[in-house]
Formats: C-alpha cells, sequence, structure tokens
C-alpha cells in the first residue's frame, strides 16, 4: 500500500484543516488506518485511528477528543482527519498510517507497531 497525506498548512489558533490521505497498491478496504503526529523534538504519537468498516469504529487520543473526526472514503481510497479548533500544541508533521485488518472490520489499533504502511507526512502549524 502507498500513502500520500496532504492538506496540511499554516492555520491560526482555533482554525480547522482537513487532512487527506489517499492509497494505492493493495484494497483499500480491509485495512484500518490511523493518523499519527510527530511535534518538533516530540516522538510520534497516536492521534485517531479507524476500522475498516468506518463507522463507530473509531478512535482517539483524549487531546483531540471532540476536535478532530477520521473518517474514510473507500470508494475513494482515501482517509481523512478534520481538525477543528486547531490549538498551537497541534503543531506537527502528521502520519497516515495502514494496517492490514482481513476480516476485522472493529480493527483499529492505536499502536505505532500495528501499522506497517506509512504516508511521507504532511505539516500542520497552529500560530497562536
Amino acid at each position: 500500500v502507498q500513502l500520500q497525506a496532504s492538506g496540511g498548512g499554516l492555520v491560526q489558533a482555533g482554525g480547522s484543516l482537513r487532512l487527506s490521505c489517499a492509497a494505492s497498491g493493495r484494497t483499500f478496504s480491509i485495512y484500518a488506518m490511523g493518523w499519527f503526529r510527530q511535534a518538533p523534538g516530540k516522538e510520534r504519537e497516536f492521534v485517531a485511528s479507524i476500522g475498516w468498516s468506518g463507522g463507530s469504529n473509531t478512535y482517539y487520543t483524549n487531546s483531540v477528543k471532540g476536535r478532530f473526526t477520521i473518517s474514510r472514503d473507500n470508494a475513494r481510497n482515501t482517509v481523512y482527519l478534520q481538525m477543528n479548533n486547531l490549538k498551537p500544541e497541534d503543531t506537527a508533521v502528521y502520519y497516515c498510517a495502514a494496517a492490514y485488518a482481513h476480516a476485522r472490520s472493529f480493527y483499529a489499533p492505536v499502536e505505532e507497531v500495528s501499522y506497517a504502511y506509512w504516508g511521507q507526512g504532511t505539516l500542520v502549524t497552529v500560530s497562536s
């Protein structure tokens, strides 16, 4: 699976951005998808994940709950991260990742080690 993330940019605090991650190469619909981020000087951390069936099979790190929404469009082989009410501490390079889920529609891992495929990252900068 090849992943291409886009949609990052510079935004003021309180603003919104939508990240996209386009997948190609294998059957997108059997992969759980995740978003991770790495802030300057920090380790990469989990942000959100979604099972291949979408819907309620989503997980979020506590700091983004209520502000970020992960979704997917299997027909377009794309996963999205809608980010609202952005804060300066959301500044980071955001990475999308894919984890093979096979028949497990509920599978939406939060651990980085579960993801075998990674996109190149897109930079989000939130100014105060």
